[in-house]
């Protein structure tokens, strides 16, 4: 995870919501971006 800069966590977030992939999955991004203290709405701000 921490080879992921903070945009392609942001992107791979919105992505794994988007294509409805395994819950576990998705919380696992969600744990590091609290982690990095990334916000989930900026994350889906991003464009």
């Amino acid at each position: 995870m921490e080879l992921l800069s903070d945009e392609l966590l942001e992107d791979t977030y919105l992505a794994a919501i988007q294509y409805k992939l395994e819950d576990d999955f998705i919380r696992m991004l969600q744990l590091e971006m609290k982690r990095r203290q990334i916000s989930k709405a900026a994350a889906s701000n991003v464009v």
